[in-house]
């Protein structure tokens, strides 16, 4: 009798919710954590690591791995950017502009006009990623669990994982091991092709999602690219990624305008993708690593 009782609960919140966010000018500021695990045995080439080894890697990673965001919304728009400190000396170097070329600057989202804007930037150039805020389709759960002073339920979907996300990334097995089994599922990592400089690594066609979500807050709203739930997205578990919503901030004295990126040369996702294959296929050719081992054919 809980889970039909708490998913009547979820209903009625949501309506008494709704009735306390009508005024057009609600705003929230949401914070978040993000985590990503990484396997450094997978990533060590065959080398086993020493305890020191591993904790001296994740201590230099820790920044480029664990990162604090704030998503600003309001009933339409949302803007989701990292919450940027200082870092102590040392810590993440040789890190930083790898990362900051993958990760990304600043997200848009309007849930209304369907609208994602990104500010990003590429080896010192700047580009806006345009494109259609696409959703997911989300299956509801009447499971649920508190977070903080809010009750939230259960989501679930499958995503598809853009060849360049780094949280997804994992090393490409070799096509002839013994360890990939017959007929098991491929994975989108790229063409093995040894002109490809995404070729030593490989990322999964779709990953689980599971996101948890609370009535109390009816936007439709969440951190990253996630959206679509009726009420604010609170966590995502997603492959080995863990984004937590740590506090909140409802109606704030101070309101921030939520802007929309607008400085970079225009490109659409995979476009942007292009220009990022096509500049690691020079880079592998001016240090002639052709091929695995830098082997050249």
């Amino acid at each position: 009798m809980k889970k039909p009782l708490s998913l009547l609960t979820a209903i009625l919140l949501f309506a008494v919710c709704s009735l306390s966010f009508a005024q057009q000018d609600f705003q929230g500021k949401a914070y978040y954590m993000s985590k990503t695990s990484m396997d450094l045995d997978q990533w060590s080439g065959g080398r086993e690591l020493s305890p020191e080894q591993k904790k001296r890697i994740e201590e230099r990673m820790k920044s480029f791995l664990e990162k604090e965001y704030i998503l600003t919304f309001n009933k339409e728009e949302s803007i989701y950017k990292e919450d940027e400190r200082l870092e102590a000396p040392g810590s993440g170097r040789g890190w930083g502009n790898w990362s900051s070329s993958f990760t990304g600057g600043p997200k848009y989202k309007n849930v209304k006009s369907k609208e994602l804007l990104q500010d990003q930037e590429f080896f010192g150039k700047q580009f806006l990623i345009k494109d259609e805020l696409k959703g997911l389709e989300w299956k509801m759960g009447t499971e649920t669990k508190q977070i903080g002073n809010y009750t939230c339920f259960k989501a679930t979907a499958t995503r598809t994982v853009d060849k360049f996300d780094w949280r997804s990334m994992r090393p490409r097995r070799d096509r002839n091991s013994d360890e990939k089994k017959e007929g098991e599922k491929a994975s989108d990592s790229t063409k093995t092709d040894s002109d490809d400089p995404m070729s030593e690594v490989e990322v999964p066609k779709t990953i689980e999602v599971v996101a948890w979500y609370t009535p109390q807050i009816p936007i439709n709203q969440g951190p990253d690219d996630y959206w679509g739930l009726p009420g604010l997205i609170l966590e995502v578990s997603a492959d080995r990624t863990t984004i937590l919503c740590t506090k909140i901030v409802m109606n704030p004295e101070e309101k921030e305008e939520i802007e929309k990126p607008e400085k970079g040369d225009e490109v659409t996702q995979s476009e942007y993708n292009e220009i990022i294959t096509k500049k690691m296929q020079e880079m592998r050719e001016m240090y002639g690593g052709r091929g695995r081992g830098g082997r050249r054919n």
